[in-house]
């Protein structure tokens, strides 16, 4: 039986493997699909652009109506132990539910507990991901080009965060 270690490997409903150093896919997704108001997307891509440097290097995030994607790596702290996806995660969802919930005078929760990742595998897989990531609004029909989309950051190509 091989075991695992407990810094990089957690398991809810689904198995999370976190690699050192590469890039990961992320996606979560909002409770019941609710989608979240113009505001609300605004909330969610300033903390993600706020964690960004802090306890991960965000390569691109799009905020979808009823998820978000994010492309990241987890930075390193000071002991030299890397940000386990749980540290990085709970506080960008929880940070940002409560910040939604008091913008729009409402309660309860924003987000599913469970979020869908996996680690990139090379610099080619890293592109490719991130122009899926870049492509999603289009694929729904939201925008005819990314750059419309004002809930898109992707890292070396975006003016900053939203007002």
């Amino acid at each position: 039986m091989m075991l695992r270690d407990p810094k990089y490997f957690y398991r809810r409903n689904l198995p999370h493997m976190q690699k050192d150093d590469r890039p990961h896919f992320v996606t979560f997704i909002t409770r019941d699909r609710w989608v979240l108001p113009k505001r609300a997307r605004d909330i969610v891509l300033r903390s993600c652009l706020h964690l960004d440097g802090k306890r991960m290097q965000l390569h691109a995030v799009v905020v979808m109506p009823d998820h978000v994607h994010l492309i990241f790596t987890p930075l390193r702290k000071a002991d030299t132990s890397m940000f386990r996806f749980a540290e990085i995660l709970s506080a960008l969802k929880g940070y940002s539910a409560h910040a939604i919930n008091k913008a729009l005078g409402r309660k309860g929760s924003v987000w599913l507990d469970e979020s869908f990742d996996h680690a990139l595998r090379s610099e080619e897989k890293l592109e490719e991901k991130i122009e899926y990531l870049r492509q999603n609004p289009v694929r729904r029909g939201l925008v005819a080009r990314p750059e419309d989309y004002r809930w898109l950051w992707v890292e070396g190509e975006s003016a900053g965060p939203v007002e």
